[in-house]
């Protein structure tokens, strides 16, 4: 009698055992399921001007959203944010960073810089500019994409030179990555007057959607990585 009952004790045992493990391996499968639905995608706000924003382009054809495509179609988890106003310029910028850096903003791409240059604006004030900009990114701890700009030689070397190095300083200031030339993938495989041909729109200035296709496929590399460092 006393085997039947140890024998009966332990078929309850091993019973119970059973279901406890089941319900562990069901509740560990649930975590991890939730876990990877309920994840937020990392948010970037792209500030910058025309170039950023689309200017002349469709909707969907404009440098965020095709960003944005190209990020999903690498398997990115993310959510772009258009805070490009055509005609902005570094003090622009400045004067909208602190709505543009909402709660839930995890990275921040700044593409500013080639409005002042078109207007002559000495290098020190846009240095300033993006030196204010960066700094309230940096208050917020959100990792940065710098993108620099080509700057012409219409005011001169020296201002040229002083121009120019505001990206690749400011980058190593405040420890952000530098992309140096938000046009250069236009040059990489054609030269100068095949890219305004057939990846420029008519005005020279802005990219068509298969020049921004060239742009975010040369940049988007650079972005993944902001997204590891936004995590």
């Amino acid at each position: 009698m006393q085997n039947l009952l140890k024998i009966g004790a332990h078929g309850r045992y091993g019973a119970f055992a059973r279901a406890r493990n089941r319900i562990i391996a069901i509740a560990t499968t649930f975590m991890m399921l939730t876990g990877a639905s309920f994840a937020e995608p990392t948010a970037i706000a792209a500030l910058g001007d025309s170039l950023t924003q689309g200017y002349g382009l469709p909707a969907d054809q404009g440098f965020v959203p095709q960003l944005d495509r190209w990020l999903t179609a690498q398997g990115a988890d993310v959510t772009m944010i258009n805070a490009g106003v055509s005609g902005d310029t570094t003090a622009g910028g400045l004067s909208r960073i602190d709505w543009t850096l909402t709660d839930d903003v995890d990275a921040l791409i700044v593409a500013l810089g080639g409005n002042d240059v078109l207007r002559g604006i000495p290098p020190e004030t846009a240095r300033a500019n993006l030196t204010g900009i960066l700094d309230r990114a940096a208050a917020r701890d959100l990792p940065v994409l710098l993108i620099g700009i080509t700057v012409p030689a219409n005011y001169g070397p020296d201002y040229q030179t002083a121009f120019t190095a505001i990206y690749p300083d400011l980058a190593a200031d405040y420890d952000a990555l530098l992309y140096p030339n938000f046009l250069a993938a236009l040059t990489t495989d054609t030269d100068l007057d095949t890219a305004f041909k057939t990846l420029m729109q008519s005005d020279g200035i802005h990219p068509n959607a298969a020049g921004v296709a060239k742009i975010v496929n040369d940049l988007g590399p650079h972005v993944l990585t902001l997204i590891e460092q936004g995590r």
